[in-house]
């Protein structure tokens, strides 16, 4: 059994709640649910009593809880007892980022850490394809969107809300869309994923959604070639606000049809196991948290999103 898997027991138990357990240890209720089922199907009982609305401790839930929680206690005893010289952030970053992402945000932060840690090294993995951790050889990743697979670990890092832009000078040429409606007459610059292009822009008012097929001319499987595109006025672009931020901040494009926003993503840092959660990893994620927290800010300063966009 993992220890990770009792911690969350015992989590569990405190709180007669796999969601609100999950919450506390910054992990997926699937993920919980999954961990629950591996340290009840090694002891060969239930833990608990699930009910649809409530969740309680079983009998044989209540003789494993003291004597799980004094395990714990010694093993957190024995791991404090030789802190020191193993506490120091080293080892080997590999990472799996989008392209757009990785190269314009992600890997100048990943610099400052090395600059910081000289016993870190970094081996990026930069494609916007689906990963593989096995056979694209990464320890984590950097996504959008939380992880389908309940036997993957994720930390979510910030709500991401994507953004329709273009420049002042295409708008000028072209007209402000005003109404989904009106971007049938528009050039749309598309992502293409696994040669399906990404043409079909959803999108809300808050009751109604309302989706539009694109024409355009330009499509691509790298994300900050689109970005590009879009700098350079060659038409509408729906961009993740973190990967355009800077675009953004200096009015080099300007955000269209502000009230039917692009539905929303988030973006999580992902692992295989809960092995590949090194000290290094978790300072990765504490940092990615710290620096979109500070964009996701700036841009609510200056007007292009609403405030509610940092609630979790």
């Amino acid at each position: 059994m993992l220890v990770e898997d009792l911690k969350l027991i015992l989590k569990v138990a405190e709180f007669r709640s796999i969601t609100t357990a999950a919450a506390k240890l910054d992990m997926r209720s699937a993920t919980a649910s999954a961990a629950i089922k591996r340290v009840e199907a090694a002891l060969g009982t239930e833990l608990f009593v699930r009910t649809t609305r409530h969740l309680r401790l079983s009998a044989a839930g209540e003789r494993f809880l003291p004597q799980c929680q004094q395990a714990i206690a010694m093993l957190e005893q024995a791991t404090l007892a030789l802190k020191g010289e193993h506490d120091e952030i080293e080892g080997e970053l590999r990472v799996a980022l989008s392209s757009d992402l990785g190269r314009n945000m992600i890997i100048p932060w990943l610099d400052e850490l090395l600059d910081e840690y000289p016993k870190l090294s970094l081996r990026p993995h930069i494609s916007d394809s689906n990963v593989d951790f096995y056979r694209d050889s990464v320890d984590f990743a950097l996504r959008y969107g939380s992880p389908s697979d309940s036997n993957l670990y994720g930390f979510k890092i910030c709500n991401v809300p994507r953004i329709l832009c273009a420049t002042p000078d295409y708008l000028a040429k072209h007209g402000m869309p005003k109404h989904p409606n009106d971007l049938k007459q528009h050039q749309g610059l598309f992502y293409q994923l696994q040669d399906i292009i990404n043409n079909v822009w959803d999108f809300t008012d808050g009751t109604e959604r309302f989706k539009v097929k694109m024409q355009g001319r330009r499509a691509s499987n790298d994300g900050d070639l689109v970005r590009r595109w879009c700098v350079a006025g060659k038409g509408l672009a729906v961009k993740s606000c973190i990967d355009i931020s800077d675009d953004l901040l200096n009015e080099r494009v300007i955000p269209v049809m502000q009230d039917y926003p692009h539905l929303c993503a988030e973006l999580w840092l992902i692992c295989p196991s809960r092995q590949s959660i090194t000290p290094a990893v978790r300072l990765v994620r504490d940092i990615c948290r710290e620096k979109t927290k500070a964009i996701l800010n700036q841009l609510i300063e200056k007007g292009i999103l609403d405030k509610r966009v940092l609630d979790n």
